[in-house]
């Protein structure tokens, strides 16, 4: 698997749509959060969003919603590999896409994780992301959103 080829590239068709959106609703933290295939879809669709998906040969096994624009720019919105391809690294090349991508003209990437997604938290702080806050209650009651930025300058030198 070392030699994993991943393409990643804007999704195109209402297939990958719901392809991606399939791979997210089946996984943490969408489970727990309780969001729906339908909400995953509806969030695809929002014209601020730019989703992405991690190909290998002709299967989806990741995807990627990124935000660009707007008030709340450079922003990883989520982030999902697909069961049964976990573990192998592909969320590192992904994350390294979408860095790409944001540090191409932002100075500042931003995320949230659900503060019951220890795994997760470990794995962006293994990347270089700090906590910057605390969203309590954020998405649903009972369970917070972690804000954590990755930056490459100050945003009055970068953007």
């Amino acid at each position: 698997m070392k030699d994993l080829k991943l393409n990643i590239r804007r999704v195109s068709t209402n297939k990958e749509i719901a392809n991606c959106a399939e791979i997210m609703a089946v996984s943490e933290p969408w489970i727990t959060l309780g969001m729906s295939r339908d909400h995953v879809i509806h969030t695809f669709n929002d014209p601020l969003n730019e989703v992405f998906a991690a190909w290998v040969k002709d299967e989806i096994v990741g995807t990627m919603v990124i935000q660009t624009k707007g008030a709340f720019s450079g922003y990883l919105k989520s982030i999902a590999v697909k069961s049964g391809w976990r573990g192998i690294k592909l969320g590192e090349k992904m994350m390294e896409f979408i860095e790409n991508e944001i540090f191409s003209t932002c100075a500042n990437l931003f995320l949230c994780v659900s503060s019951f997604n220890q795994e997760a938290q470990k794995f962006y702080l293994k990347l270089g992301y700090e906590q910057i806050g605390v969203l309590k209650d954020y998405l649903v009651e009972g369970h917070d959103e972690i804000l954590m930025r990755k930056t490459i300058a100050p945003i009055l030198e970068r953007c």
